[in-house]
């Protein structure tokens, strides 16, 4: 499995030369590493309704016609823009596709739309495919119950660092020591100046308190998993 960062919380995922999509916000982010109209997934997995993860869905999902998998909520939202091909989710359930499962997991943030049409319920989601475990936090403070998320055996948690909106780095390595992951993804840091980190601090604070291998991406670049 090959991870790449497209900047803020948006990944693409090649899974045997199968392509995913976490959370597209590509127009308007200063970090893209991608424009919207190259990307061709097979399935798009969105974590909740706010804009800086949702900004190309639609416009992604029926160009290529890729399987959308989100809450109910969202997916009422997106049906009556023109996505017709979806699987809508909710906490605790598990979306089961031909080449990965996703099962999604509660996060604890807010979630709406731009025109503040309600999002539903904020979420995460374990990807799971060829025996690897991936956990996509998506936007959300520390909470306890990453412990029983961590007991899926992790190869690899995507954990937002920003703060002010999402955990920052004290509460990322609180998260990290709960997950118990192989390896451990920044992620919602640096696009804009109230969410700027220091990356290179974190990852020494990661080798130093916790078992997990930071890996600090540049927007554009890819992790294998192996």
């Amino acid at each position: 499995m090959i991870i790449q960062w497209l900047g803020h919380s948006v990944f693409s995922l090649d899974i045997e030369g199968h392509s995913v999509l976490l959370d597209p916000f590509l127009t308007g982010n200063p970090l893209a590493a991608a424009d919207p109209d190259e990307l061709n997934p097979e399935v798009i997995l969105v974590s909740h309704a706010h804009n800086d993860h949702t900004a190309d869905v639609v416009s992604i999902a029926t160009r290529t016609g890729a399987m959308l998998v989100c809450n109910f909520e969202m997916g009422n939202y997106f049906a009556d823009k023109g996505v017709e091909t979806m699987t809508q989710m909710n906490a605790g359930g598990t979306y089961q596709g031909e080449f990965l499962n996703a099962k999604w997991t509660n996060a604890f943030h807010s979630s709406s739309f731009q025109d503040g049409t309600y999002g539903g319920q904020p979420n995460g989601y374990i990807i799971m495919a060829n025996g690897k475990h991936i956990y996509f936090a998506g936007d959300t403070s520390l909470f306890g119950d990453m412990s029983l998320i961590g007991d899926e055996n992790l190869d690899v948690a995507i954990l937002p660092i920003g703060d002010m909106l999402t955990m920052g780095i004290d509460d990322s390595i609180k998260a990290i020591k709960l997950l118990r992951p192989k390896y451990v993804i920044p992620m919602h840091y640096n696009t804009f100046p109230t969410i700027v980190q220091d990356a290179g601090k974190w990852a020494q604070r990661v080798n130093r308190e916790t078992d997990a291998q930071p890996i600090v991406l540049d927007p554009g670049d890819k992790f294998t998993v192996e």
